[in-house]
């Protein structure tokens, strides 16, 4: 068999996978769970629908670090708004479908069109008072650290930005939600209670942020998505009081080059990112504290001499605290750190291979574009219960997790713009909910 005839075989296996796992098990789950329903008698047929939506400003003026749009020029960036609609629907106890349509303007890495943010059926095949079981089909929301499941509404974030170091906006996509089979269990015991979740899925890699983190510039061919692997685990005890969690995933890109269009990249290029994260929160009527640390692996191989291969990793924490004044009025502190690579955390390795192989460029790839140091505080008033006003400062050590797209050189697209080492950030968000 010869190699292009492995790769077309290899497509059409992975698109009927996803197939089988979406259609034939969403069948199989309506099926069964009516007939268990019908002999119970149980039927609810209940509809909600929710929404919310939000509008930003972003300002880093005095650097040349852009975020969500032209964010240091000019008067800043009113470039970053999210519109979100959702609905669940229960017809019967142990069946659940839902759904939510979003539409999302973050500068380049987010055009603002409408898409798919999750929609899967949920089936619960077993429950007792302490014991629970199912699986949900379809698009999901990975299940990574604390907020990631969350992450697309801004009522249940921590700040306007989420920790950039483990929570990366300039490669979302990636990390928000994946297509396939997530298992789930839970148990409730006096002691404690344990959730547990687990997906064979398929990750997004259709937009060109993604591309642009994995192959560092647009290219003539494109990503494709290949099987992976999904995992968390959280212990809560008290109600919630104490949160200790442990997730992991290995995330499986291809790359699907255009030969005709003589792509300089090979088509058995593959890219496998493996983190895994850390999680504790503790909560009390007026503090939440909260902390996570990850570890990222990065391989990236066998694209050929076009693109370098990559084999590190990175490294990831930060430490949180939150102050609830009142029901209405409540304060974040954040200290949010980010190394791309856990044995150059000062990035001048990287930097010293950058000025040999091709110093001309040196200017494009500074040592302080391998980590990034991010100080946060921010206030956050609940006008009502459906609207929020929220303000927050960040002083940023690096630039790390700045976007690519935002930041690209204006003469030279292909390569990063000069920017700043020592920069500030202000944002502002009013949302509402309904």
């Amino acid at each position: 068999m010869t190699v292009s005839k492995f790769f077309i075989l290899n497509k059409l296996l992975t698109h009927n996978v996803r197939l089988f796992l979406l259609w034939g098990g969403a069948v199989w789950i309506v099926m069964h769970a009516s007939l268990v329903n019908a002999s119970e008698g149980k039927n609810l047929n209940i509809l909600q629908i929710h929404g919310f939506l939000s509008q930003g400003y972003v300002n880093t003026l005095g650097s040349n670090n852009d975020v969500f749009g032209d964010s240091s020029r000019g008067r800043g960036s009113f470039d970053f708004r999210e519109i979100g609609v959702n609905a669940s629907y229960r017809p019967l106890t142990n069946l659940q479908f839902s759904g939510q349509l979003l539409s999302r303007q973050a500068g380049e890495d987010s055009k603002g069109g409408i898409r798919v943010d999750y929609g899967f059926v949920d089936y619960t095949a077993f429950t007792t008072e302490t014991r629970e079981l199912g699986i949900r089909l379809g698009r999901t929301k990975n299940p990574l650290g604390l907020y990631n499941d969350t992450r697309d509404v801004p009522f249940t974030r921590p700040s306007i930005l989420l920790p950039q170091s483990i929570y990366f906006d300039r490669m979302r996509n990636l990390g928000l939600a994946s297509d396939g089979a997530q298992f789930y269990g839970e148990s409730r015991e006096e002691w404690g209670d344990i959730t547990v979740q687990f997906g064979v899925v398929f990750p997004q890699v259709g937009d060109r942020a993604t591309e642009w983190a994995i192959l560092n510039r647009d290219r003539l061919g494109h990503l494709t998505t290949r099987l992976s692997y999904i995992g968390r685990m959280i212990y809560e005890r008290d109600g919630g009081r104490i949160r200790l969690g442990i997730s992991g995933a290995q995330v499986n890109v291809g790359y699907d080059s255009a030969a005709s269009l003589n792509d300089p990249l090979n088509e058995a290029g593959s890219f496998q990112f493996t983190p895994i994260i850390f999680s504790a929160q503790y909560n009390t009527e007026r503090w939440s504290f909260t902390s996570e640390y990850a570890l990222r692996h990065i391989m990236r191989k066998d694209f050929g001499s076009a693109l370098g291969k990559v084999d590190t990793t990175g490294e990831s924490f930060y430490f949180q605290g939150i102050y609830r004044f009142s029901p209405s009025w409540e304060a974040v502190l954040r200290y949010d750190v980010y190394f791309a690579d856990r044995s150059d955390r000062d990035g001048s390795d990287f930097f010293a291979h950058i000025q040999q192989a091709a110093p001309q460029l040196a200017k494009h790839y500074p040592a302080y574009s391998r980590y990034a140091k991010d100080l946060t505080v921010g206030l956050r008033w609940n006008v009502t219960p459906s609207i929020m006003l929220r303000a927050e400062y960040h002083h940023v050590n690096g630039t790390g997790w700045l976007s690519q797209l935002d930041n690209r050189h204006p003469v030279r697209p292909d390569f990063p713009a000069f920017t700043d080492r020592h920069w500030n950030l202000f944002a502002f968000q009013a949302s509402y909910r309904f």
